[in-house]
């Protein structure tokens, strides 16, 4: 079963198939992607790169976190599905601490 990883840290110069080379040296990549903007289509500094096995994903961590890549150190970790972020320690969005952004509404009772 192929596992998800989340590499940070990229150079903006960095493309998908640069990735796919890089990780290809601890196994099968099945799909590398660099994160882009929407509207300039600049790199973000961050990507996902998938492995055809876990243990190939764990090999991949091992090997290239905190190893420099085209100039800058990748940060290198297991993806978490994107519906299990937390919020952070300040709350925030619409439904958790009350309000939209993390703010309470304070309002008086009578």
């Amino acid at each position: 079963m192929a596992s998800k990883l989340y590499v940070g840290g990229l150079s903006y110069s960095t493309t998908s198939s640069s990735l796919d080379r890089y990780f290809g040296q601890c196994g099968t990549v099945v799909s590398a992607t660099v994160v882009t903007d929407r509207y300039s289509g600049e790199s973000r500094g961050f990507g996902f790169v998938e492995m055809s096995t876990a243990d190939e994903a764990r090999k991949a961590i091992a090997k290239l976190d905190g190893q420099p890549f085209e100039g800058r150190r990748l940060k290198v970790s297991m993806a978490t599905p994107s519906g299990s972020r937390s919020a952070g320690p300040r709350g925030g969005g619409f439904g958790t601490s009350g309000g939209f952004g993390g703010y309470q509404r304070r309002t008086a009772r009578w």
